[in-house]
């Protein structure tokens, strides 16, 4: 794979042996997950973290947790908490970071500023980097001027070693300036990708970039090296998106003379209409769907599959399940298609894997408690989840289907219910269900009590096959097919059967 043009110099080949092959069970893997505490955590960084986890879990290692608030105006600490909130819930759990601590501490990169102006002064002294007292105007200049030329060439003057000595003085009288990398603009990179096998940068790719602010602030791509090497990260798996920081990051490892981590580049999630996934593709973050009421598992499940596929090929398992199992060697490259009706089909699919006590616990804690499954005692919820959990496919989808079985007393008007209603049995059926029902002072119809009324219409009024049956479930519920009669008519209130069969006798 080349990034850039396709000549190239002279080439720097970085990585190991196990960014190639099945990482060796020896290994001392550490992994990372650092997100940015700016937001809510989004299911591309919640998909990211997985398979950090994954990595660690499968082959012994460590998945550490690192913040990544360096932007003072967006980083929030409330975000923070929030985003671990929210790994916790997916079942993601670090072993090292915020919270826990760990001997490579602190995790949070806004306390390690020190280190960054340390490392980058190493670079000044050993003349790899050096001070740009550039004004934004001479900068705006230079950056029009690279657009037209087609390049990203530094051309200010402060590069020149002549000018080292001026600008180590001007540092000294208290003057800020901002750092570049120098870059060799003859050399070029290379590295083994876990997921895109050989990926080359070519010679002059990027021009000499700033590590440090003029206000002391590091920038994304030189804390990022200098943590994961303090950090003793072995292994980094991030974004496709990320793929063109790379280059700048092999060049400060090569400065420093350390060696660079394994790199997996991950395949970019899309839309349906193959953009990438955004907001306009439905809700992008974890806590969203958490509020909505998808089960951490269907999640997780489904977004492991963006970008990884099964040894047994499954499509429902439990990321448990797969923690010992789990091989980076079937990362697939390819765009990853976000499809939210998959994932509410997984999510159906976990539902069903529930045991009724865990089913109903999830229920109690998602639907609204003043809604119609609150109102009553738990024989009756947790029957009326075993009879709804075949037909939904996320458990917020129970108060709406209740309403229409339960609530609704008009009857819905299509071919099927037309023809039902004509029938000469009909009629018979509703006459006789409403002198049962003007008999009753229960609030609700036993089963015994129905299948007594069936029995009866068959044996009696001789009533049989179609009729009956479709002509019961006309009478009772308005509609031409559902949910099975001997379950759900024992959960409708008798009130709501005799208003219904008003719509009938009139």
């Amino acid at each position: 794979m080349f990034i850039g043009p396709f000549l190239f110099s002279k080439s720097l080949i970085l990585g190991t042996l196990s960014s190639i092959s099945i990482l060796g069970e020896s290994m001392s893997i550490r992994v990372r997950f650092a997100p940015s505490p700016t937001g809510y955590l989004h299911i591309g960084g919640a998909r990211t973290a997985l398979y950090n986890y994954l990595l660690a879990k499968s082959k012994g290692g460590k998945f550490i947790l690192r913040i990544e608030d360096t932007d003072e105006e967006r980083s929030e600490r409330k975000f923070e908490e929030l985003q671990i909130d929210d790994l916790k819930w997916c079942g993601v759990t670090h072993d090292e970071g915020p919270g826990i601590g760990g001997e490579y501490a602190p995790y949070r990169q806004s306390e390690r500023l020190d280190s960054y102006l340390k490392y980058a002064h190493e670079l000044v002294d050993k003349k790899q980097a050096f001070y740009d007292f550039c004004s934004g105007e001479e900068l705006e200049q230079m950056k029009q001027e690279n657009l037209e030329k087609g390049t990203s060439a530094y051309t200010g003057k402060w590069r020149n070693e002549e000018f080292f000595e001026e600008a180590k003085q001007k540092i000294a009288n208290g003057e800020k300036a901002s750092i570049r990398f120098k870059v060799d603009a003859s050399k070029s990179f290379s590295l083994k990708d876990l997921v895109r096998s050989q990926v080359n940068f070519p010679a002059n790719m990027v021009g000499d970039f700033v590590i440090m602010r003029s206000n002391g602030v590091p920038t994304y791509n030189f804390c990022n090296v200098i943590d994961d090497h303090m950090h003793a990260i072995s292994h980094v798996l991030r974004g496709e998106e990320h793929l063109n920081n790379t280059v700048r990051q092999l060049m400060i490892y090569e400065a420093f003379g350390w060696e660079a981590p394994t790199f997996a580049h991950l395949s970019i999630m899309i839309g349906s209409d193959r953009q990438k996934l955004s907001k306009r593709h439905g809700a992008t973050s974890v806590h969203l769907y958490k509020e909505e009421g998808y089960l951490p598992e269907a999640l997780m499940n489904y977004l492991c599959l963006l970008g990884w596929s099964h040894p047994e090929e499954k499509s429902i398992f439990k990321i448990k399940d797969i923690e010992n199992i789990f091989d980076e060697t079937r990362f697939n490259k390819s765009p990853a298609m976000y499809d939210i009706e998959k994932l509410k089909w997984t999510n159906g699919q976990h539902l069903k894997l529930l045991s009724a006590d865990e089913l109903l616990e999830h229920a109690l804690d998602i639907l609204p408690k003043d809604g119609l499954f609150h109102s009553h005692n738990k024989e009756w919820q947790v029957t009326c989840l075993d009879l709804l959990v075949e037909k939904i496919q996320v458990i917020t989808e129970v108060e709406s289907m209740l309403e229409n079985l339960m609530i609704k007393v008009n009857y819905d008007r299509t071919e099927a219910t037309d023809e039902i209603k004509s029938w000469e049995t009909t009629p018979k059926i509703a006459a006789y269900v409403q002198s049962q029902l003007e008999k009753t002072s229960d609030d609700y119809v036993s089963a015994d009590e129905f299948s007594s009324w069936m029995d009866y219409c068959k044996k009696e009024l001789a009533i049989k096959g179609k009729p009956l049956f479709m002509g019961f479930r006309y009478t009772l519920t308005g509609q031409d097919h559902g949910p099975d009669l001997k379950v759900l008519v024992p959960l409708i209130p008798v009130r709501v059967l005799k208003e219904r069969l008003k719509n009938i006798l009139g």
